[in-house]
């Protein structure tokens, strides 16, 4: 797939426009709320989703963010980190306060693992670092918007591997009597371990299958949230999930 890096050139309109358009349930358009200071970058990312056919709200601070999302709660929001009056973990938990759940990719300008982390364990869905591709953006947030319950609904089955079980139709998850959150895709790729438990997956299926999205053979992301899931499902229990070297991962029964 082509690329338009944020700050060079415009979007590339046959690219982007190549996939089927996405509404909300009703037939409406997809509401996104863009929150990021970079008034260039807001126009170049608002031409790319208005072109899928979205409404695009832009705020440029926390405090305008934070009142749009009030007024109109949007169905997927790209946050920045870096913002001049708080930061966007300081957004995301207001947005989070509200009591709605809305799937947040973070914009990060600082490639680092602490700030994946950090935007991640906050409750953030997915990230993406700058310089980024409007393209991949664009294919993240309708991974995204694919994996919320708020816009699909999922399939109502029950899956149990062991004393692990996912109620597809609740969207809980539960390991023994103890609840566990997780993010919408965290869920995705449990759901996905789960349907295939025993069977080693290779990081291109788990790509292909959780993100509908192939990263040009970078699978790091799928690295780094089997990590995040190791951490909420096996910490101080028997580990489910496990590496199978050269291939992938697995999840198994606790022995």
């Amino acid at each position: 797939m082509a690329t338009s890096q944020v700050g060079g050139a415009a979007p590339r309109q046959a690219v982007l426009g190549q996939l089927p358009r996405m509404y909300r349930a009703d037939g409406s358009p997809i509401r996104t709320l863009l929150v990021d200071d970079e008034r260039a970058l807001t126009h170049l990312v608002q031409m790319a989703l208005k072109y899928e056919g979205w409404e695009v709200d832009v705020a440029h601070d926390a405090a305008d963010a934070v009142a749009k999302y009030r007024a109109n709660p949007p169905d997927v929001v790209v946050l920045d980190i870096m913002l001049p009056d708080m930061d966007g973990l300081g957004v995301l938990e207001q947005l989070r306060g509200s009591g709605e759940y809305t799937p947040v990719l973070f914009l990060t300008a600082r490639d680092s693992v602490r700030d994946r982390v950090t935007g991640l364990t906050a409750g953030g869905d997915d990230y993406m670092t700058k310089p980024f591709s409007l393209e991949e953006l664009v294919a993240r947030l309708r991974g995204l918007l694919r994996r919320s319950a708020y816009l699909t609904p999922e399939d109502s089955e029950t899956l149990t591997v062991g004393d692990l079980r996912l109620d597809g139709a609740g969207r809980t998850v539960t390991r023994g009597e103890a609840s566990i959150s997780l993010t919408s895709t965290e869920f995705e790729l449990l759901r996905f371990l789960m349907r295939n438990p025993g069977r080693a997956l290779t990081r291109q299926e788990i790509l292909r299958r959780v993100w509908n999205y192939d990263f040009g053979g970078r699978s790091s992301i799928v690295d780094l949230y089997v990590s995040y899931l190791r951490k909420k499902i096996d910490t101080g229990r028997q580990p489910m999930i496990h590496t199978v070297r050269g291939v992938g991962y697995a999840l198994r029964p606790a022995q």
